[in-house]
């Protein structure tokens, strides 16, 4: 099960967020859910644009209950430096991080461009009605999340996470365990299987190299990872497992 398809089988009307909407690939599916309101945030400027293009062309214009933010998330409010880094001349704007600056890897082919972005908190919107979050942020899951807290214990929503050891050494340990504290049960996917995430083994299905001119990784790889309110766990598992 993808990410869109988590995020419609355990919808509920309410705003859902999206973390690194890049240029829209999940947030137009979610803005046409029922009764949704999106904030998409993508600090990275190229990518920015073209969600803002894809979402007038997928709507006739921009959709009233879509707000985009040209933001990164952390956990405090301000400017931060998103690098991303370049193969061969060709952007990999899938690897923008502010988590990490890539300067261990530079050479002949890789180089790097950094751009200062706007850093907002998701806990200073307020808001009391998320159902759903999705987060693509290589490397800065954590620090979103410390600045979510008390949206995430208000409002109780769905998450999806992609979390990779490739993008932070410790990530797939220091995620989970700050959701576990908030009352998260953090499961993934395997082959149909949904799977708690003490079964996650590391050395197999989290195994690829941080080097962005590299192209290895384990077979599996797992690194989307779901979180759900452990109070209504079992009920969402169930649908879930139906839907597979």
């Amino acid at each position: 099960m993808n990410e869109t398809d988590f995020h419609a089988r355990l919808h509920r009307p309410g705003t859902l967020i999206d973390v690194g909407a890049h240029d829209g690939l999940i947030t137009i599916p979610l803005a046409r859910l029922p009764g949704s309101r999106v904030m998409a945030f993508e600090p990275l400027p190229p990518a920015f644009a073209r969600l803002q293009v894809a979402l007038r062309a997928a709507f006739g214009g921009m959709p009233a209950h879509v707000e985009c933010h040209a933001a990164a998330l952390g956990d405090h409010a301000g400017e931060i430096t998103l690098a991303m880094p370049v193969l061969d001349g060709i952007a990999q704007e899938q690897w923008a991080s502010t988590a990490k600056d890539y300067a261990a890897h530079r050479s002949a082919r890789v180089g790097v461009e950094t751009f200062a972005v706007k850093l907002m908190r998701l806990d200073d919107f307020g808001l009391t009605d998320v159902t759903g979050i999705k987060i693509d942020a290589e490397g800065a899951e954590y620090e979103i999340l410390r600045g979510a807290r008390e949206t995430l214990l208000r409002c109780r929503p769905v998450l999806t996470l992609e979390v990779e050891e490739r993008h932070r050494e410790g990530s797939t340990w220091a995620v989970p365990a700050f959701l576990d504290a908030l009352g998260y049960d953090v499961v993934f996917e395997l082959r149909g299987e949904w799977l708690p995430m003490a079964a996650l083994d590391r050395p197999t299905m989290q195994r690829a190299s941080p080097d962005p001119s590299v192209f290895e990784a384990s077979d599996p790889y797992v690194f989307v990872f779901y979180a759900l309110p452990r109070e209504q766990a079992a009920g969402m598992l169930a649908r879930l497992q139906a839907a597979a």
